[in-house]
């Protein structure tokens, strides 16, 4: 488990010097939560235009109970394990790009990589059969915003890819709940 930190944190310190001050404004934009608002905006409406305003508001809810459990999850992981970020490790920060706005405390797993993740996966699942490509948009606007984690200063690439993992996980699973729901009350789909 030793050698596995040890790779962490030497990846880390390699992705995350490969940062320019020239395009940090980039990064941080990409982390904000509040920048993915237009994206959402057209989802929901691609969603609405394709099944209407009652299955629209099911995958609403849907949809908020996957970000409120990857949340929750990363906030249970973080404090189980305590697992310092990279900007307040001692032997690591001194060598990073810390470039975020603020740093928390712990830092396993990455609520922002499960969040996203989530949400591409659910959406691409849901959307696939009307949008065959979108998936691929979806993916790669995911893997961004975690890369962004890194690229700030603020998570492992364990941290990173422990969260896509679960987003993935959560994402289909809430997919087959909204499926289930969806049918229960004969919504269209």
């Amino acid at each position: 488990m030793e050698k596995l930190a040890e790779l962490d944190k030497e990846l880390f310190l390699f992705l995350n010097n490969l940062g320019s001050e020239k395009w940090d404004w980039l990064w941080i934009a990409i982390s904000d939560k509040w920048m993915a608002i237009p994206l959402y905006a057209i989802l929901l409406f691609l969603v609405f235009k394709n099944f209407g305003w009652k299955s629209t508001l099911l995958v609403m809810v849907v949809v908020s109970l996957l970000i409120t459990a990857t949340d929750q999850l990363a906030n249970v992981f973080k404090h189980y394990f305590e697992r310092p970020r990279p900007c307040r490790q001692e032997g690591v920060m001194e060598f990073a790009r810390y470039v975020a706005e603020r740093c928390g405390r712990f830092g396993y797993f990455s609520a922002h990589a499960a969040n996203s993740t989530g949400v591409a996966v659910f959406l691409s699942l849901l959307l696939k059969p009307v949008y065959k490509k979108l998936w691929i948009f979806l993916m790669i606007w995911a893997l961004v915003v975690s890369y962004s984690r890194i690229y700030l200063g603020v998570h492992y690439p364990g941290d990173v890819l422990t969260g896509i993992l679960i987003g993935a996980i959560f994402g289909s699973l809430f997919y087959m709940l909204a499926q289930w729901l969806l049918k229960m009350f004969k919504l269209q789909h």
